[in-house]
């Protein structure tokens, strides 16, 4: 019997032993806080689709829900009509007259230009009787007058062609038609903005949290259809004593176990708070100290993001200690 103490003796030793060759970690507790995104639409009206249920994971860019696109659908579809119709106005008075007008008056060209050869050649032939006597000055005259009548009517005909091909518009009816367009294409804008903003979707991958309408009931603007945990957004969140603060820092790594997890989840810290998270007395006595903590935060790898669940006890060590 007297052996027992001694080899009893001895366990210890070896146990103690064994405890001094490997320091204890340090540990905190701590727990998974999630920033959920709360979706709206900035338009009221009434829910049409929810593409996306609750618990539903979804990725950048996919649909999550929808909100009935009337009457702004109607609003833009005059909008456009409207815009359509000032640019039309626009080409109306940058264009020329039609082609059939200005094709008649080329004709009438051609028809003046025919009587003045004419007109031409007729006193071409009097200023050679002139010249040898054989007519009258009062004939010559005549013939003068004439050919002076065509050429007129010759040169009419071409300026009103120059006219026709130019725009019917003044320039300041051209500008200010100008600035009806741009006015009704940016009410397009505005009424296209209303439309699209109907349709929500994710703006990161993560997982639908819960849904507050169901389709077919009125939705004011603003109020919120769906909740979204990012996976980028799930952080873990612990409390360092502030004795030991003084040794975190940030970009430091960090590992949480929880229940269940087949692996620790590695962290990196990001935040620090600056003050603490329970105030003391007045008086700085060293035990109030003692009861001074300060909260942490850690961005997970994404890998480990989809695991962590918002609530989830942690026990956090920091690496490496």
């Amino acid at each position: 019997m007297n052996r027992f103490p001694g080899i009893l003796a001895t366990i210890a030793a070896t146990t103690m032993l064994g405890a001094c060759g490997e320091p204890a970690q340090v540990g905190y507790q701590g727990y998974v806080e999630g920033d959920f995104l709360y979706l709206a639409a900035p338009q009221a009206g009434y829910l049409g689709t929810l593409a996306a249920e609750r618990g539903s994971r979804v990725q950048p860019g996919q649909t999550l829900f929808a909100i009935a696109a009337d009457p702004d659908a109607e609003a833009l579809a005059e909008a456009r009509s409207r815009a359509e119709a000032a640019r039309q106005g626009v080409d109306n008075l940058k264009a020329p007259r039609r082609t059939s007008e200005i094709a008649a008056l080329q004709a009438e060209l051609r028809a003046a230009q025919a009587s003045l050869a004419l007109a031409n050649a007729a006193l071409a032939r009097q200023q050679a009787l002139a010249g040898r006597n054989f007519v009258a000055a009062s004939v010559l005259d005549e013939a003068r007058s004439t050919q002076k009548a065509a050429a007129a009517q010759a040169e009419a005909a071409r300026q009103r062609i120059a006219s026709y091909r130019d725009s019917l518009g003044r320039e300041p009816e051209v500008l200010g038609a100008e600035a009806e367009v741009r006015a009704a294409d940016a009410l397009v804008a505005q009424k296209r903005w209303a439309v699209e903003r109907k349709t929500v979707s994710a703006p990161l991958a993560g997982e639908v949290s819960d849904t507050y309408y169901r389709p077919g009931e009125w939705v004011p603007a603003g109020s919120p259809v769906a909740s979204l945990l990012p996976d980028s957004r799930r952080r873990l969140r612990f409390f360092v004593p502030e004795s030991e603060l003084a040794t975190l820092r940030i970009g430091q790594l960090v590992e949480a176990r929880c229940d269940g997890c087949p692996a620790p989840v590695r962290a990196t810290i990001d935040f620090i708070s600056p003050q603490a998270e329970y105030t003391p007395p007045v008086i700085y006595s060293r035990g109030s100290r003692e009861k001074l903590v300060f909260r942490v935060e850690a961005a997970p790898s994404p890998e480990d993001a989809t695991r962590l669940r918002p609530g989830l006890p942690l026990d956090v060590t920091v690496a490496g200690q």
